[in-house]
């Protein structure tokens, strides 16, 4: 097995995701390692040594993924036993000719919190935990997006990830198996239909979700699950409300699709 590291004199995020992404095309196995917060020489000369050690150990030089601003930390983690593949300066030079513009390098800017962003995200959360499974549907109208789907669809985490990730303002409401022999819409949703969006899964799939939470239970069975996907799916077009099936789907993947289907505004950046 290849190890790859992900190093950074931050917190190593934008190296994980470039690397992540990059080490998906291979069918290979790997063990990922992340350093974040490389900020001094010794602890670049101490992360230098454990690569050179991976290679002593394993005979095989590992892959170093990193996004040093620092110049000399840099230069250290180059000189050591791995293969390196920075990210930041492969781009810095022609973005810098492009733009007639010399780079000012600082550390932590990539992932540093504007005041008005991290206060988007607080309020965005906050608002996710307050107004999850349909609690406080008098307070839908602040909603930026309503998810609505069966129990264990995907929901909470979409909502909560849309918040943290986006300062997106996610209210969900849960379609319950009470609800299933005249479904439809209540007021509230139907007020802020224009937000409403669906999510869906197989019925094996979810299944398997509420079998880890009442194994062997009605809720649980296959014949429940289809029936219940069947009704929703059903109201979804009958009340022409987008959705998506995220049975193979991160919840990144599925919070990306949301956005781009809805045109939602992020507070990211």
């Amino acid at each position: 097995m290849r190890t790859a590291f992900y190093i950074s004199d931050g917190t190593a995020i934008t190296a994980e995701v470039f690397g992540h992404a990059l080490l998906t095309l291979f069918p290979a196995q790997f063990e990922h390692i992340t350093i974040p917060f490389v900020e001094t020489v010794d602890m670049a000369e101490q992360v230098k040594n454990r690569i050179n050690d991976r290679y002593k150990t394993t005979g095989v030089k590992p892959l170093i993924f990193q996004t040093f601003v620092a110049d000399n930390l840099r230069h250290i983690i180059n000189s050591s036993d791995g293969i390196c593949y920075d990210f930041l300066n492969s781009f810095v030079e022609p973005i810098q000719r492009e733009l007639g513009i010399a780079p000012v390098p600082k550390t932590h800017r990539t992932h540093s919190m504007h005041e008005k962003t991290y206060d988007f995200r607080i309020d965005a959360v906050n608002y996710a935990l307050a107004n999850d499974d349909g609690a406080n549907m008098k307070n839908f109208d602040q909603a930026d997006i309503i998810l609505v789907g069966v129990s264990r669809s995907g929901k909470t985490p979409t909502s909560l990830y849309l918040a943290l990730q986006y300062g997106i303002k996610a209210a969900n409401y849960p379609f319950v198996e009470e609800d299933m022999e005249m479904l439809r819409l209540p007021a509230e949703l139907m007020r802020n239909k224009d937000k409403l969006f669906g999510l869906s899964i197989t019925p094996e799939r979810l299944s398997q979700i509420r079998q880890q939470r009442r194994p062997d239970s009605r809720y649980a069975s296959i014949r429940q699950c289809t029936a219940e996907l069947n009704e929703v799916e059903a109201l979804y077009r009958r009340e022409q409300i987008p959705f998506l099936n995220s049975t193979h789907l991160s919840i990144e993947e599925i919070s990306a699709k949301i956005i781009a289907k809805t045109g939602l505004k992020r507070h990211k950046y």
